[in-house]
């Protein structure tokens, strides 16, 4: 058994805006194991100043993982298990790590789900990301042209009456029956302003509102999650809380109305599996996004996702950033009306 690191960086077709900077490449590593004929590859790709294990020496770090991760292999399946344990601190390793395994046990289908034999969609929403007013505009229109039902606002970069006219320009056209709207915050409000902003954001008929406020400050989330008029769902604010005891305490805490799952974020697929459980015990909702990674990445998510909420997913999942880099790496993923699907012949 074998396990080789390649780096790589990818380039994003137009700049990528959130409240924390703007993204014109992506770096990632891609872990390929080998046993005889079988190959199997996965992603490993944290987000810069976001992820938990964003590292200075990542990459050698990793490294060093997959030679460990190779000798647990060749120890068999308690091994595996026992390793895996080893990585709760380092999300995106072990997302990626997990995605080898399965592709070197079972092919291109991950899962054995509808979804991973091209026989059904997921349904995802569109993604808007940040800029001028009159980018945001011509990028929310796009969405709508193209079929998305669903469709998502990075807000927090511009000024907030000139997003409010967006959304305002949406409902104009569109009932919150015909069009299902998010907006997702990134921490961007200040503690001060947040449940003025939530009351005028609620308006608009908005579905949720992802991590209006900074994570960390879970006393003052809670607050907000009790007295907005808007859901809340959780995101930053899971990144980080890796051990089981710690999932349970935030949710009991916070009581958000959802949290976002990322894998390379929150916990691999196991993690992410972990925190969903917690928050259906407590009546919390749940969806699965990606983080910026490549198709590799993205088709692994997304075969995860169909393999946790079944072959008829009603609610829009955030898996729609594949079509962002010039330099993609082709999965057989498409993008039809507003659902991604896995052609039959990948």
């Amino acid at each position: 058994m074998r396990a080789d690191v390649e780096e790589r960086v990818l380039h994003f077709k137009q700049p990528a805006g959130t409240s924390r900077g703007v993204y014109t490449t992506r770096r990632i590593w891609l872990v390929t194991l080998t046993d005889g004929d079988r190959r199997g590859v996965g992603e490993c790709a944290p987000l810069p100043a976001l992820s938990c294990d964003d590292l200075p020496d990542y990459g050698d770090l990793l490294r060093a993982k997959c030679s460990d991760f190779a000798a647990a292999l060749e120890a068999g399946d308690q091994a595996v298990g026992t390793f895996f344990e080893t990585l709760r601190d380092y999300p995106s390793m072990l997302f990626g790590l997990e995605t080898a395994l399965l592709n070197l046990r079972h092919g291109d289908r991950l899962f054995g789900t509808a979804f991973s034999r091209g026989e059904t969609g997921i349904p995802i929403n569109g993604l808007v990301w940040m800029g001028t007013y009159e980018e945001m505009s011509e990028r929310m229109e796009q969405k709508l042209a193209q079929g998305f039902r669903c469709v998502k606002l990075k807000i927090g970069a511009i000024d907030f009456d000139s997003e409010l006219e967006l959304l305002a320009r949406i409902r104009r056209r569109f009932s919150r029956h015909d069009v299902e709207l998010r907006v997702d915050a990134n921490g961007a409000f200040s503690w001060e302003e947040a449940l003025h902003r939530l009351e005028q954001l609620s308006q608009y008929g908005l579905h949720s509102i992802e991590q209006p406020i900074k994570a960390g400050q879970w006393s003052r989330m809670a607050q907000l999650c009790r007295e907005s008029p808007l859901p809340i769902a959780l995101d930053e604010e899971l990144i980080g809380v890796n051990a089981p005891e710690q999932k349970r305490q935030l949710l009991d805490t916070i009581r958000p109305q959802y949290i976002v799952l990322k894998p390379s974020l929150h916990g691999g697929m196991r993690g992410c599996r972990e925190w969903i459980a917690a928050a259906a015990q407590r009546g919390v909702g749940s969806w699965i996004t990606s983080a910026l990674e490549s198709n590799i990445g993205l088709n692994a998510i997304a075969q995860f996702c169909s393999s946790v909420y079944g072959d008829d997913i009603s609610m829009p999942q955030g898996l729609g950033t594949g079509q962002l880099f010039t330099d993609n790496i082709d999965m057989g993923l498409e993008i039809k009306g507003d659902k991604l699907w896995i052609c039959k012949s990948s």
